[in-house]
């Protein structure tokens, strides 16, 4: 049998403004509540677990080592209700009015939009923000609560990815780029001479190891589509997904770099759910359409087979 707590939710939220207020009546103040309440129910917790949670410096009341545990515990203890509510909520009501999904760049917009547009078929009236991500971008969206779902190569500490596919990854330029010209396969000092088309990444901090290679000459975009517009006008050279220049490379605006092997590289994306015990039903349909959409294209067999050979 589960046992029944000494200490209310109340309680623990009114240590919580005592602390993050900096007394007893800035918390009474924030919780709309009087002094004396906010006192009591502080020194409620103290006599029923036997601890003291504060002590006085002067006329301020600072958290003791049991106290800052104490602190630390409660913390997570009301976000995990105000979670559990909020997803009770989103239940009774049905589907999410709203839904964040964070996708890597990398991933191919007319999968995309084709999974987009089969979940507005089934819930037309869910909302839902696409935060096109590039690097740390999806995993910060998901640490922070912006993103419910992400599409990402880069599964943050602490969640769980789905593999969902690999993507196939060229280095391009342009037909009469420099590179193209010498006549044999490119080295990496040959890279460090031109110009590097990158774009840049959407997380708050940023990585500088993420980057492809060192060069000197680089030219930084908010977006794939002007990095690639950029490799076709001939002003430098990237690793792109070759699903997105397909196009380019059909009509000869761009050309594979003969890098002697290393020209192809793999990404293998990843399904992270925000929290997959508190997501929605509009959520898990959102996941299972992307799942699908992936596996009919094909794409998600590369993944697949990769790992069957790496098993091997």
């Amino acid at each position: 049998m589960v046992p029944v707590p000494h200490v209310s939710l109340e309680q623990w939220r009114a240590l919580i403004a005592v602390v993050e207020a900096g007394g007893y009546a800035q918390a009474a103040e924030a919780l709309h509540k009087s002094q004396s309440a906010v006192t009591y129910a502080v020194q409620k917790i103290e006599s029923q677990l036997g601890i003291q949670a504060f002590e006085l410096q002067g006329r301020k009341a600072v958290l003791t080592p049991t106290g800052r545990m104490l602190y630390r515990r409660a913390l997570a203890l009301v976000g995990e209700a105000g979670d559990l509510e909020r997803v009770a909520r989103k239940l009774s009501a049905g589907w999410e009015a709203e839904i964040g999904l964070a996708v890597e760049i990398l991933f191919p917009p007319a999968l995309l939009l084709d999974c987009l547009a089969r979940f507005g078929q089934e819930a037309a009236r869910t909302r839902v923000e696409v935060i096109e991500s590039v690097m740390g971008g999806s995993g910060e969206a998901l640490l922070t609560g912006k993103a419910d779902l992400a599409v990402t190569p880069h599964v943050p500490p602490g969640f769980l990815g789905r593999p969902l596919m690999r993507m196939r990854l060229v280095a391009a330029a342009h037909p009469g780029h420099p590179l193209h010209q010498l006549g044999r396969p490119v080295e990496e000092r040959d890279l460090r001479a031109h110009r590097h088309l990158m774009v840049r990444e959407t997380g708050s901090t940023r990585n500088s190891r993420s980057q492809t290679i060192d060069v000197d000459q680089r030219w930084t975009f908010s977006s794939m589509a002007m990095s690639i517009a950029a490799a076709a006008a001939g002003h430098g050279f990237a690793w792109y997904p070759e699903a997105l220049i397909a196009a380019e490379l059909a009509a000869g605006q761009l050309k594979v770099l003969p890098l002697g092997g290393a020209e192809v590289r793999f990404v293998d994306m990843y399904l992270v759910f925000a929290d997959p015990e508190m997501c929605g039903p509009g959520v898990v349909r959102l996941a299972e359409i992307v799942a699908a959409v992936v596996a009919e294209s094909g794409l998600g067999e590369a993944l697949a087979d990769a790992g069957q050979q790496g098993a091997a």
